[in-house]
């Protein structure tokens, strides 16, 4: 299944679009008229608009594609659900410029098994994920702010593969004003390398394992690929019996088993712990998930993996706000004090580019400069500011 993706995806030829309607007719190039809705197989514009705002959509076999825009305005681009990929470009007046990023595309078909063998022909995804732009046959592209969008060009491109596997902390979250983490971090890497976010809410070690997500991952890993690993939140509740992995035995054994897997593939593991809730006592952050944190630890050291603490990230950032500030960063306004809005879920992000820049040097090469570092104990809720989305904006919960 891993060769024909990849012969898929190499021999998909390059789509260029003009959306500009004075630039037309140019040879070899696809003039999009400005009514022209996406069908299905084929491009063009989704329903969802606000304003200036659109959302662009073209068919492609899944895989990694290098996406070049031209553009021009106020614009901050999103991919698929809602994935971070250029934020906060600003021309002059009727200026224009270009600018490249990678945009991984999957469907949730996967290699049937053998006659016999268990396993199953495609992830078993929740009823929430089905009609998500994170699923589907098409590349998507949301374009946010002033924008002015002259030129889309979308090629394959084989690029190393940076998977994440995790829970809704870390998921494309779909719905505003919930974000995790995942969906902001490709905004913080150079077009050398492809962001794939499996995260999914309510996920735990084993039913990322028994849904068939880990499966999905492994088929489409390559050596020289990495995987960020990333539960706990899920997998202490002691109340969902079929999941539950308590911090001593089993969620270490389950760590090891996904270390195991990936680098039987050729992949490189790397140990995530779970950001805290938004608890206190008094001014100091109580600690929730500190067995798991340590439990992490522990195997990242004994496995000689890498680890990225965002657990202690998150416990610094918080209190360095205080309960009250902190609050800005979570979704329902705050109610909740687990999942993160935009500028909560960004924070995080750069929490975990500053980990990769110390802890994991060779994927750190693919970070831009300006990611490579990050104090949680001096953020800037300014800097935290990122334009809200129109693409699947129905409020929902973020899910667990």
């Amino acid at each position: 299944m891993l060769l024909v993706a990849l012969q898929m995806a190499m021999t998909q030829a390059p789509l260029h679009f003009d959306l500009d309607p004075n630039a037309w007719p140019v040879a070899g190039r696809v003039a999009v008229a400005a009514n022209k809705p996406y069908e299905k197989g084929g491009f063009g514009y989704e329903p969802e608009r606000r304003g200036k705002e659109f959302l662009f959509s073209a068919a492609v076999p899944e895989g990694n594609y290098r996406v070049t825009v031209r553009l021009g305005g106020q614009v901050t681009v999103k991919a698929e659900s809602r994935r971070l990929m250029l934020r906060d470009l600003t021309t002059k007046p009727g200026q224009y410029v270009t600018a490249s990023f990678i945009v991984n595309v999957r469907t949730a078909q996967l290699a049937p098994p053998p006659a016999n063998a268990p396993g199953g022909s495609a992830v078993r995804l929740k009823e929430r994920e089905k009609g998500s732009y994170s699923w589907d046959e098409k590349l998507t592209l949301e374009f946010l702010g002033d924008p002015h969008v002259a030129s889309i060009d979308i090629e394959p491109v084989d690029v190393p593969t940076l998977y994440l596997a995790g829970d809704s902390t870390v998921t494309d979250q779909r719905s505003e004003p919930a974000a995790s983490w995942g969906q902001m971090l490709p905004a913080l890497f150079g077009p050398g390398v492809a962001i794939a976010n499996h995260a999914e809410s309510g996920e735990t070690l084993k039913s990322f394992m028994t849904e068939l997500r880990f499966a999905k991952v492994l088929e489409l890993a390559k050596p020289g690929d990495w995987a960020l690993i990333q539960f706990g939140h899920n997998d202490q509740k002691a109340n969902w019996p079929q999941t539950y992995a308590d911090a001593e035995v089993t969620y270490p054994a389950w760590l090891r088993t996904y270390i195991a897997e990936a680098r039987r593939r050729g992949a490189h593991p790397v140990l995530v712990t779970s950001p805290e809730r938004r608890n206190y006592d008094g001014a100091r952050v109580r600690r929730t998930l500190a067995a798991y944190g340590e439990a992490a630890r522990k195997v990242a050291r004994e496995e000689h993996a890498p680890l990225i603490d965002l657990q202690e990230r998150t416990v610094t950032l918080y209190e360095a706000l205080g309960e009250a500030r902190a609050a800005a960063l979570f979704n329902e306004g705050g109610k909740d004090r687990t999942h993160h809005n935009n500028p909560g879920a960004w924070f995080l992000a750069r929490a975990v580019a500053a980990e990769i820049a110390a802890q994991v040097p060779e994927l750190a090469t693919h970070l831009k400069p300006e990611a490579r570092s990050f104090d949680p104990a001096h953020p800037s809720l300014q800097e935290s500011q990122i334009l809200p989305s129109i693409a699947e904006s129905a409020v929902r919960p973020a899910g667990s």
